[in-house]
């Protein structure tokens, strides 16, 4: 999907909060049963934003959300558009142990 590979070079050339937009223009736009997938996505690019700042605590509280909403979706049937969630939910959980 043209979000997530956007979103994903956003993320690898150091622009996560870029990636947020991507991503929260999609959760808006799309349907209210895909929201805990892009809202868990753009909170944890939000949260690597907080860590890149040097916001520890806003870090640690993103990147928790993010990764909550984001096992909520995996619990369903709903695409996740190729990703791997619980690869993603185990690294922002690793992100947010460094923030501790």
């Amino acid at each position: 999907m043209e979000t997530l590979e956007f979103a994903r070079s956003l993320v690898r050339e150091g622009r996560p909060f870029s990636a947020h937009e991507v991503l929260e223009a999609r959760w808006k736009a799309g349907p209210d049963e895909e929201r805990d997938l892009w809202q868990g996505l753009a909170q944890i690019c939000v949260g690597l934003t907080h860590a890149a700042r040097g916001n520890s605590t806003g870090a640690l509280r993103l990147l928790e959300r993010g990764a909550a909403r984001l096992e909520e979706y995996d619990a369903g049937d709903g695409s996740a558009y190729g990703l791997d969630l619980r690869a993603v939910i185990s690294c922002a959980r690793e992100h947010a142990d460094t923030e501790r």
